[in-house]
């Protein structure tokens, strides 16, 4: 997607899931269950998507799955693990758009060369939402409030994150300060906010849809160039006038290093189980965009949002 802001600029997050060689030893790995990295905490969107896509994995790939969540440091544990594991197909690591801005914050050493695309799936842009209990009932009284010096806290999924950007650019724009609470994950920093520990999250519109569904959260507005089909009532936050746009892309990712003839029999099974009716079901229920990118076309787009972090802060189009 894209993310630019005069005031500042920052792109997309997180992302999915995994499988791996044959049952029978005579796939792509050694044989048996394929471990799949994922870099945020539980019940997040890259939690739910990843889960989703290795359960159609297991019928695509004709091998098992275990999700191991490693959240930590804004995504760098589990982006680090994923990297560092033996390059034989046995391990998938979910990857997002932390990948290509954390080493430029010092978080991290582990970059997009470390590791080898296999699959984009997903893209969705950040959503300002609130407690529908809460103080709040629009942007401009979030902005304003801030601007009052009132301590808006908002939850993100961690410190540097995609989604700490979108509430900092957001209010770089505005020219006012925030507070932001990081958790290792979107999930976590949705309870926070139904329990009014934070104020608002900036999370995707499809994390938080249950909420919204349920009465207890409502969206004020998307990060996005147009309104979301999920969340209808909710403006973009250039109708609010406000010239921000900010989104996450999630797919999947093996060892540098890993053999070609591997990445080629992975990016054709896990492309399948994109594709499939089971999980494309998931994807438009909950709400979660949908966006592919082959193995080569993902290496290769890793590697620019790489290189507009490191330069403009901005990101390109996913």
């Amino acid at each position: 997607m894209h993310v630019r802001g005069p005031a500042l600029a920052a792109s997309f997050v997180l992302l999915a899931a995994a499988c791996g060689p044959a049952a029978d030893g005579g796939g792509t790995g050694p044989g048996g269950p394929i471990e799949i990295i994922v870099p945020y905490a539980a019940g997040g969107g890259t939690d739910q998507t990843a889960r989703q896509l290795a359960a159609a994995a297991e019928d695509t790939c004709g091998v098992s799955t275990v999700v191991s969540n490693q959240e930590g440091a804004g995504g760098a544990i589990g982006f680090r693990t994923a990297a560092d594991a033996p390059p034989d197909g046995s391990t998938v690591g979910v990857v997002s758009v932390e990948l290509a801005m954390l080493a430029h914050q010092g978080v991290t050493d582990v970059t997009p060369d470390d590791v080898s695309g296999l699959l984009q799936y997903n893209f969705d842009p950040s959503a300002l939402t609130v407690s529908s209990d809460g103080p709040y009932s629009s942007v401009d009284e979030v902005i304003g409030a801030a601007r009052d010096g009132d301590g808006v806290i908002v939850g993100t999924s961690g410190a540097g994150s995609v989604w700490e950007f979108a509430a900092e650019g957001m209010a770089a724009e505005e020219g006012v300060e925030m507070t932001y609470a990081p958790f290792e994950g979107a999930a976590p920093a949705i309870t926070a906010v139904l329990g009014g520990q934070v104020d608002a999250v900036t999370v995707s519109g499809a994390e938080v849809l249950p909420q919204v569904e349920s009465g207890e959260l409502t969206s004020l507005a998307v990060m996005g160039e147009e309104r979301l089909d999920i969340l209808p009532e909710a403006p973009t936050l250039r109708e609010e006038g406000i010239d921000w746009v900010l989104g996450t892309w999630r797919g999947l990712a093996l060892p540098e290093g890993t053999p070609q003839e591997t990445v080629d029999e992975l990016e054709s099974c896990f492309s399948e189980a994109a594709r499939s009716e089971q999980f494309t079901d998931f994807m438009d229920t909950g709400g979660f965009g949908v966006e592919y990118r082959g193995a080569q076309e993902f290496d290769t787009f890793m590697a620019e949002e790489f290189a507009a972090f490191g330069g403009d802060g901005g990101g390109d189009d996913g």
